[in-house]
């Protein structure tokens, strides 16, 4: 399943921009906080609110609190019930990324790549837990471009509009850019944005997903390790 060295080093050479997306390539956020207890969560707080009609089957059972959030926020947008919840996901978010796991080679990987290319966090997270992550690693002088979720959820991945932020903050021209991501969004939004595309399969629901999504094999790792040492060669 993973990409081989050359066709990485075909990729990866050429790359002067890197975009990561935080949870799963670069940590595995709500490890110490799990998702599926954030989301059984923010469906209470929807329902002590007397607004549980407003959930449809999809956002009862998911165990994903972003769906939850972005689902209903599609049907009630710019609303302060939307705003609220926004709000609330991003506290839990940050309560997550103190007790957030590595992903192991992401470290290393980012401080050794970090000295021949610019680096931008575009997460659907929100921006302040990735900044509370890469600062608990150490890692904040090699992020200096952060852009995560905001109250407009219209524009999280798959629309590009976070990658473009983070393009035009670095003066970053897209085809020298690459952005490295684990889910079908992440895909979609390079696409959309222009630039090339690495995806990060930690297991096979992951793999399935960006196959799926249309990601070739050859362009998907299992694990960080082969980008480090394709990073670290002369």
């Amino acid at each position: 399943m993973t990409a081989d060295t050359e066709t990485l080093r075909t990729l990866i050479t050429p790359v002067r921009y890197v975009l990561w997306d935080l949870d799963g390539p670069i940590c595995r956020l709500f490890a110490g906080h799990p998702a599926h207890e954030v989301a059984i969560a923010l469906r209470q707080l929807i329902e002590k609110r007397g607004l549980g009609g407003l959930l449809e089957e999809k956002e009862r059972t998911t165990g994903d609190p972003q769906v939850v959030l972005r689902n209903l926020g599609s049907r009630h947008p710019s609303s302060d019930l939307i705003a609220d919840l926004e709000e609330w996901l991003t506290q839990q978010e940050l309560t997550a990324a103190a007790k957030a796991y590595p992903t192991k080679y992401a470290d290393p990987l980012i401080r050794t790549w970090s000295r021949r290319a610019r680096f931008a966090v575009t997460t659907n997270n929100s921006a302040r837990a990735a900044a509370r992550y890469i600062e608990t690693r150490g890692l904040t002088d090699c992020f200096p471009y952060i852009y995560g979720r905001t109250q407009n959820l219209d524009l999280m991945k798959p629309d590009p509009y976070i990658l473009r932020q983070a393009l035009s903050a670095m003066g970053a021209d897209p085809k020298l850019s690459l952005m490295i991501g684990d889910a079908s969004t992440d895909f979609e939004a390079a696409q959309k944005a222009g630039v090339h595309f690495l995806g990060y399969a930690r297991n096979e629901r992951k793999l399935n997903e960006l196959l799926e999504a249309g990601v070739e094999l050859q362009h998907i790792v299992n694990d960080l390790e082969p980008v480090l040492h394709v990073v670290r060669a002369p």
